[in-house]
């Protein structure tokens, strides 16, 4: 069964799209079929991470001109099946909710093609996240260790998480595991004392500098750095995603 998954943030500048773009590229070196979806609607920048120049985008889509199947993007060098928004657009960013509620529709009838689909979503709490965060399976919040992250997330969580569906947490560009772990758990009790609801931890992302510099290359980070202590964590992200489920 496809897992849509969405990727989402309280705050920019967290990681999000590098968590899409590498962790949808370690899931398609494991064999399975992974497609990322730009959903940030006015402030898409996959394709500018990934350094490439789609045919199309999803603009388009949303104009009505072509079907999302057709917007699907195969990028050979990850692996991955992308399709890629259009930054800078505030009208695709204010789409009336009846076209983002098609689009949504439009992503659940190509997904069976998938394995994984993740969902690169806008920072913040704007209808389009909300929306495609409830339309997804689960979501995978990321954070940092700073308080206005770790702030915004935990308003993300209350705002646009169903709850009755797994919220996974992954600490970006942290000094170590410990620390990420240190940093789950903030968030975790927050919620729980006041949502009454627990976060699942899906790992930690160490700091890195070699991840600013695969995105300054515009190059993806296990092609540029595959030994690196980041892609040593996002290949285990995956491992995790991709496990069986435990029985009993």
């Amino acid at each position: 069964m496809t897992r849509i998954l969405a990727i989402a943030s309280g705050k920019g500048g967290v990681g999000k799209t590098f968590l899409a773009a590498t962790l949808g590229h370690a899931i398609a070196r494991r064999g399975r079929r992974c497609l990322v979806f730009d959903a940030d609607l006015g402030l898409a920048n996959l394709d500018v991470q990934l350094g490439i120049d789609a045919p199309v985008d999803l603009g388009r889509v949303l104009e009505g001109r072509i079907p999302l199947e057709r917007a699907v993007f195969r990028h050979e060098e990850t692996g991955l099946d992308l399709v890629v928004g259009r930054s800078g657009s505030g009208t695709l960013a204010g789409l009336p909710p009846a076209r983002l509620v098609a689009l949504a529709r439009e992503l659940h009838a190509l997904a069976p093609r998938y394995d994984v689909v993740l969902l690169d979503l806008a920072a913040g709490v704007e209808p389009p996240c909300r929306l495609f965060a409830r339309a997804s399976h689960g979501v995978i919040v990321i954070t940092t260790e700073e308080p206005t992250a770790l702030t915004d997330a935990y308003a993300f969580v209350k705002v646009a998480c169903d709850r009755s569906r797994p919220v996974m947490v992954v600490a970006n560009a942290v000094e170590d595991r410990v620390r990420g772990r240190e940093v789950y758990e903030t968030l975790a009790r927050a919620c729980e004392r006041f949502l009454a609801f627990r976060l699942s931890y899906l790992g930690a992302v160490r700091r890195d500098p070699r991840v600013g510099e695969a995105i300054r290359a515009q190059k993806p980070l296990l092609v540029r750095h595959p030994t690196s202590p980041a892609a040593a964590d996002v290949e285990d992200l995956a491992a995790r995603l991709l496990a069986p489920a435990p029985r009993g």
